[in-house]
C-alpha cells in the first residue's frame, strides 16, 4: 500500500511539474504572437490614415497604450513623423535598422527604452503614392508580458507546493515509522510480559501436581506394602489426569491452524453435548433440557464446536454442587445464530465477570483458567462473538452469536 502510495505521489508530481514547464515554456511564443498581432494591427491602422491623409498631420491624434512610439522614415534618413514632435525632421542615425525598415521583409526584436523598460520592436514599412516610408513601431511589453510572469508565478508556487508536499509527507511518514516501531516495541514488551506471566501460571499449574506426585510416590517406595498405596496411587493418576487436562487445553488454545470448516447442524451439536454431560449432571441431580430449531446451521468446525459447548457444560454443572437445572439453546434468523447456555447456580462475581476470558485466570482451586479462553478463541474463529451475563446465587448465561450461514437463510 505504501508502495502504491509512493509511486501515485511520484506520478500526480511528475505531471504537475510537466504540466507547469509546459505551461511556461508555451508562455513566451504565445506572448510574441500577442505582440506580433497587436504590432501588425497598429501597422494596418497607420498604412490606413497615411492613405487617407498623405500630410501625415492625422497621426498625431492615433495612439493607444500599448504604443511607446512609432515613427515613419524616409529613404534619405529623415523622420518624416515621430510620436515624438520634436523629432520630425530630425535624422535617423542608425544605418542598420534604416536598412531594415526598407527590406522585403518585416523585423521584429525585443529592445530596451531608455527608461529601462524593455519594449517590443516591429520594423516594416509603408507605401503611400509615389513613396515608400518605413515604419518602426514600439510597443510596452509589459501587458502581454503578463502572461509569460503569471505562468512563471505559477510553475514557483506549484514546485512551492510540492516541495512543501513532499516535506510534510516524509514528516508524517518518519512520524508514522517512529509510531509503529513504538507500538511494536510496546507490543513486543507486553508479549514478552504476558509470556513471563503466562510461564509462572504454567509453572505453578504444573508444580502442584508434581508435587503431590513426587510425595505419594516417595511414600509408595518407602512402604510398598503399606495398605495405603492403593489410594495413592489413585491420587498419582488423578494428579496425572490433572496435569494431562492442562497439556490438553494449552495445546489446543495454542492452536493457530483451522481444520476444515463445514455446515455443522447445531441442534445435533447440542445433542450430542447434552448426552456426554447427562450422567455426571444425574448424578449431582442437574436437569439439562435443550431447545433448538431444527435446520439452523453453522459453518465452521463440528469438534471445536462441540469442545466450547462440553467447555460450558461442564462450567455450569460446577457451578450446581447442591443440584439445578441447565439449560442449553439455539435459534437461528436471517442475519445470525444465538446459541446460549444458562444455569441457576452460585453465578459469578463482577470482578471476576471481567477477567474470565483472561488465560489462565480461573477462581477454582483446581481449575486451569484456559476452559473459557479456549471457549472465546474458537467462537473467534468461527466470525462470532461471546459474552457472559451473571447475577451472583442467580446463575449464569453465556451468549454466542455466529453469522447465518447461507444454506440456512435459504430453508428459513
Amino acid at each position: 500500500m505504501r508502495k502504491l502510495l509512493l509511486l501515485g505521489g511520484i506520478l500526480l508530481s511528475a505531471a504537475l511539474s510537466w504540466f507547469a514547464v509546459g505551461n511556461y515554456q508555451s508562455a513566451g511564443p504565445i506572448a510574441k504572437e500577442n505582440l506580433f498581432g497587436l504590432a501588425h494591427s497598429i501597422h494596418a491602422a497607420i498604412e490606413n490614415i497615411v492613405l487617407q491623409d498623405p500630410s501625415l498631420r492625422s497621426l498625431s491624434t492615433f495612439n493607444t497604450h500599448d504604443i511607446a512610439y512609432f515613427a515613419l522614415i524616409d529613404k534619405k534618413g529623415v523622420y518624416r513623423f515621430h510620436s515624438n514632435p520634436d523629432l520630425i525632421g530630425t535624422s535617423f542615425q542608425d544605418k542598420t535598422t534604416l536598412q531594415r525598415l526598407f527590406s522585403e521583409d518585416m523585423a521584429d526584436e525585443r529592445v530596451k527604452l531608455g527608461t529601462g523598460e524593455e519594449a517590443y520592436e516591429l520594423i516594416t514599412h509603408i507605401h503611400i503614392p509615389n513613396e515608400m516610408l518605413g515604419l518602426q513601431i514600439v510597443l510596452h511589453s509589459h501587458r502581454t508580458d503578463a502572461v509569460i510572469r503569471r505562468a512563471e508565478l505559477n510553475m514557483v508556487v506549484l514546485f512551492s507546493l510540492l516541495v512543501a508536499g513532499w516535506v510534510l509527507a516524509l514528516t508524517l511518514y518518519r512520524y508514522n515509522r517512529r509510531d509503529e516501531q513504538y507500538k511494536l516495541a510496546m507490543a513486543k514488551r507486553e508479549s514478552l510480559a504476558q509470556l513471563g506471566e503466562m510461564g509462572a501460571m504454567l509453572a505453578h499449574e504444573i508444580r502442584n501436581p508434581l508435587a503431590g506426585i513426587k510425595g505419594y510416590a516417595q511414600i509408595i517406595e518407602k512402604k510398598p506394602k503399606d495398605e495405603r498405596n492403593g489410594s495413592f496411587a489413585q491420587r498419582i493418576v488423578s494428579e496425572i489426569l490433572r496435569m494431562e487436562t492442562l497439556v490438553s487445553d494449552l495445546l489446543s488454545y495454542a492452536r493457530s491452524d483451522q481444520d476444515a470448516m463445514t455446515e455443522v447442524d447445531v441442534c445435533e451439536v447440542i445433542a450430542h453435548t447434552a448426552a456426554l454431560l447427562n450422567h455426571e449432571a444425574e448424578q449431582l441431580h442437574i436437569a439439562i433440557s435443550t431447545d433448538s430449531h431444527e435446520g439452523v446451521l453453522i459453518y465452521g468446525n463440528r469438534d471445536r464446536l462441540g469442545q466450547v459447548l462440553l467447555n460450558l457444560g461442564k462450567n455450569a454443572i460446577q457451578s450446581l454442587p447442591d443440584g439445578g437445572t441447565i439449560q442449553i439453546k439455539a435459534k437461528g434468523s436471517d442475519k445470525r445464530v444465538i446459541i446460549s447456555v444458562c444455569d441457576d447456580g452460585s453465578g459469578i462475581t463482577q470482578d471476576a465477570l471481567a477477567r474470565i476470558f483472561e488465560p489462565f485466570f480461573t477462581t477454582k482451586a483446581r481449575g486451569t483458567g484456559l476452559g473459557l479462553a479456549l471457549c472465546k478463541k474458537i467462537v473467534e474463529e468461527h466470525g462470532g462473538e461471546i459474552s457472559v451475563q451473571s447475577v451472583v446465587g442467580e446463575g449464569t448465561t453465556v451468549l454466542m452469536e455466529f453469522p447465518v450461514q447461507q444454506k440456512n437463510r435459504n430453508r428459513s
